[in-house]
């Protein structure tokens, strides 16, 4: 071999070594950036993961929101509606409470002339309990002018003192109270059937009157209805058992 042909040989050996080591360097930081990719590719993909199941968690507290949103809306508008309600309440309440003063100035002598027209009635029934009815009415007129009584309380007891007379009529009662016959006071046990019959009785239970509403005036009973008036106390008191008697009760016409 020439000279000239084994330094050629050399130098191609040689560049040959070169670039076989220029090649493995040049894999190894391939292998290297291929791997950096790889970990970047990861750490990317979990965080997509990640913002992925933030989106999902978001969407379903959205969704809720929205959920109670239209629930909110439905209870306001429930709501609304009692408002509304309550303020037409208040409304006819304020109405009310400014006719007051109206109300007051009407009723008022009303009650005036129901307590009048309650003492006329009075004097124009059958006198049962007479001394009592009198007294009630006294009690009203004397509430009427006591400044510490309101209106409504004034009303219900003249009413109540209605209430009592129109029970009169319907009950049946004994009391014991005084009479006025031929002008003499007697002391003697009434017996009253509601306004049918008002019959007096000596304490003695030897004499018996009854109430004339025509005439207005005690008539004498004769001796027939004597036992009779004396049972008929009795049963009032709950001293006897009801029973039928023999009154006399005039027809009605």
């Amino acid at each position: 071999m020439s000279k000239r042909t084994l330094i050629a040989s050399t130098v191609v050996g040689a560049f040959a070594l070169g670039s076989s080591a220029v090649s493995a360097d040049t894999l190894n930081d391939l292998h290297k950036e291929e791997a950096k990719i790889h970990v970047a590719a990861a750490k990317s993909q979990e965080k997509i993961d990640n913002l992925f199941q933030q989106s999902q968690e978001l969407l379903v507290d959205y969704r809720a929101v929205v959920d109670e949103t239209e629930n909110l809306k439905v209870y306001n508008d429930y709501v609304a509606t009692l408002v509304a309600d309550q303020q037409r309440g208040i409304d006819s309440l304020q109405k009310q409470i400014d006719q007051i003063d109206e109300t007051k100035r009407g009723i008022v002598p009303l009650l005036f002339r129901m307590i009048d027209s309650l003492e006329k009635f009075i004097e124009a029934d059958v006198p049962i309990k007479m001394a009592e009815r009198r007294a009630r009415v006294e009690r009203l007129r004397d509430v009427m002018g006591n400044s510490n009584v309101t209106v409504s309380e004034r009303f219900r007891q003249v009413i109540e003192a209605y209430q009592i007379e129109l029970d009169y009529g319907s009950k049946i009662s004994a009391y014991q109270g005084n009479m006025t016959y031929n002008g003499t006071d007697i002391t003697v046990d009434f017996f009253n059937l509601g306004r049918t019959a008002l019959i007096a009785l000596s304490l003695d239970q030897k004499n018996a009157w009854m109430w004339d509403t025509a005439e207005r005036t005690w008539v004498e009973l004769g001796s027939e209805y004597l036992e009779s008036s004396i049972a008929a106390v009795r049963m009032a008191r709950k001293q006897l058992p009801v029973n039928l008697v023999k009154l006399p009760i005039p027809a009605a016409e």
